[in-house]
């Protein structure tokens, strides 16, 4: 194994972890912070360092044309997506947020389904719906009166809206193929997202609640630096150098990060059903993504 291949692997490695650590960032982040401002100054301030870093490497500032299409995307992706993740964990732990977007999938492939060059429903897939969803009911089904009660609702409806806005950003995105330098397109997004956030924020009146505390500076430190800055960088570079198939893996390991994380640090609720859940919704995942690469390589036929 040569040195790049090493360095690919340790890139991936770190995004499996980081990436898993992120959400009890985000929920120790909006324990102290509102919401809106503490996700946008972490991505004005990621997307500032890494435009920065991207220029002095050479690297072009997108074209005018670019940047529309980079907007939508940074918008339905980190401005909104990203910002109803961060709603969400103002109620709901952050080991069962991870559980929950590992879900996406099944909303993208509903979504796709019907474009006109979309992957069509097959055996597999429905058969990955089936399970995956069954897995979703098992977590939510024993408390349901509790769960759509007060605070908690509004928690699972914004983490909903941010997996279909996720969903739909990552369809444009893939249908959308744009020239432009992966990070720096990335940076820009940063930016925009952000931007959106702060704005909204501010509009809000979230400023007269923004008070700086230690755990909340921690927060946005890690989240800049190691979350968006360092995952970001590793991601890319990894898919660069590695199968995507074995990059994506990462998505099914975040969320076992984040739910050891959850347990340890804030005593979130881990139990024999909730594991059980969530091994359900890997398999449902995997079946789903098995069945959308066979409905996509017929299509090719």
């Amino acid at each position: 194994m040569n040195k790049t291949n090493i360095r690919a692997y340790i890139a991936w490695i770190a995004i499996c972890i980081i990436w898993g650590t992120t959400y009890l960032a985000i929920r120790i982040g909006v324990t102290d912070l509102p919401p809106m401002l503490f996700a946008g100054l972490r991505w004005i301030a990621a997307g500032t360092i890494l435009i920065v870093i991207q220029r002095a490497l050479g690297n072009q500032f997108p074209a005018k044309n670019e940047i529309k299409h980079l907007a939508i995307v940074g918008i339905a992706l980190l401005g909104i997506a990203n910002g109803l993740v961060v709603v969400a964990e103002q109620w709901l732990p952050s080991g069962l947020t991870a559980l929950l977007i590992t879900t996406l999938p099944f909303w993208m492939v509903g979504f796709e389904s019907f474009l006109p060059k979309g992957p069509k429903f097959n055996a597999v897939i429905i058969s990955g719906l089936i399970i995956g969803l069954s897995g979703v009911f098992l977590i939510f089904g024993k408390d349901f009166e509790n769960w759509i009660r007060g605070d908690y609702l509004f928690g699972v409806l914004a983490l909903m809206g941010a997996v279909i806005s996720w969903s739909l950003g990552s369809i444009y995105s893939k249908y959308k193929k744009l020239n432009v330098h992966l990070m720096m397109g990335a940076s820009v997004q940063m930016l925009i997202a952000g931007a959106l956030q702060t704005s909204l924020g501010l509009i809000l009146g979230e400023y007269n609640n923004f008070h700086l505390t230690q755990n909340g500076f921690y927060a946005i430190a890690y989240l800049i630096i190691f979350g968006s800055i360092f995952g970001y960088v590793s991601y890319i570079y990894a898919i660069h150098h590695l199968p995507l198939s074995l990059v994506s893996t990462y998505a099914y390991i975040n969320p076992v990060i984040a739910l050891i994380l959850g347990w340890y640090f804030l005593d979130e609720n881990l139990s024999t059903n909730i594991l059980f859940a969530a091994g359900l919704i890997f398999i449902g995942v995997t079946l789903v993504k098995k069945g959308n690469m066979l409905a996509l390589s017929k299509n090719k036929v």
